[in-house]
């Protein structure tokens, strides 16, 4: 049974594409992390979980190469993946608690990290860190980021990626609103998206509704 899912849908009469992940163990899992009671400690291995499973998807068309191996008994071809090599780019700070989930997948995968902070008059995404692996040119990038609400700091984060270089980049969110999926298709229609859930809408402050609240908050313990 195919688990990952395209979803071509309208929003606005704007068609969104978006890869929603329907295995089983992935519905399962949001469905706790969305739990009001559910702690952080639970909630940051449930995270590690779902990306994990969601990693494993999103990395199945990672090209393969024959390579000859010894084994106890004999030699034999087996396979080996080829081609670029892989860079996580979390964005702060909830996008740091997919992070490990990814890294128990692509142990050798590096890491960056993008910072950003939302301009209170102009709303916009404003960058305030960033460190990038020296071989941006020569990597493909997964970017993470739990919550896809508006769209602007995947969409900044995205954006500031292809300026330094990279040309391969992939999306990974746990829940997504429609609006952040329209506006993230809409300034990068080539960057492919891969959500666990895709959520019915944004409130007016700007929460994703079912959601699961405030992704960082629930993370770090914080408040």
């Amino acid at each position: 049974m195919d688990t990952n899912r395209v979803r071509i849908l309208y929003y606005r009469r704007t068609v969104m594409k978006v890869n929603v992940m329907t295995h089983p163990l992935i519905q399962h899992k949001v469905t706790l992390m969305r739990d009001a009671e559910t702690g952080s400690k639970d909630f940051r291995e449930l995270l590690d979980e779902i990306t994990m499973l969601m990693g494993y998807e999103i990395t199945r068309s990672l090209p393969l190469e024959d390579v000859e191996v010894q084994t106890p008994l004999t030699k034999m071809t087996g396979k080996r993946i080829a081609g670029k090599k892989l860079g996580i780019i979390p964005i702060l700070r909830a996008g740091l608690g997919m992070v490990n989930g990814m890294l128990n997948l692509i142990p050798t995968a590096k890491v960056g990290h993008i910072g950003l902070y939302r301009d209170p008059e102009t709303l916009k995404p404003v960058e305030y860190y960033c460190k990038l692996p020296s071989d941006v040119g020569e990597r493909d990038f997964i970017v993470t980021d739990p919550m896809l609400a508006t769209g602007g700091s995947a969409a900044a984060a995205i954006t500031l990626l292809k300026e330094k270089g990279a040309k391969n980049i992939k999306l990974m969110c746990l829940v997504a609103a429609p609006e952040g999926v329209e506006a993230v298709n809409k300034e990068h229609p080539e960057v492919p998206i891969y959500v666990a859930a895709l959520d019915e809408k944004l409130n007016d402050h700007g929460y994703i509704l079912p959601g699961l609240g405030d992704a960082g908050d629930r993370i770090f313990g914080t408040k």
